[in-house]
């Protein structure tokens, strides 16, 4: 299983908005993330880029 961590605007400690997400989903202008135990986090933002080789997403919150 992969899971991802997600950061705002780039890759820092600081910026993490979400760890150990499995799933995401796009609604209009949200970003629902959904992770390990089923706890979701909804941000409004769009997808900056995503490596899942290594585990990491980065958005850019609004």
């Amino acid at each position: 299983m992969c899971l991802s961590t997600v950061y705002n605007h780039e890759k820092q400690e600081d910026n993490i908005l979400c760890k150990y997400v499995a799933n995401i989903t796009v609604d209009g202008n949200n970003l629902i993330f959904e992770d390990v135990m089923g706890e979701k986090m909804t941000i409004t933002g769009r997808l900056v880029s995503a490596d899942l080789t290594a585990g990491s997403v980065i958005v850019a919150a609004e």
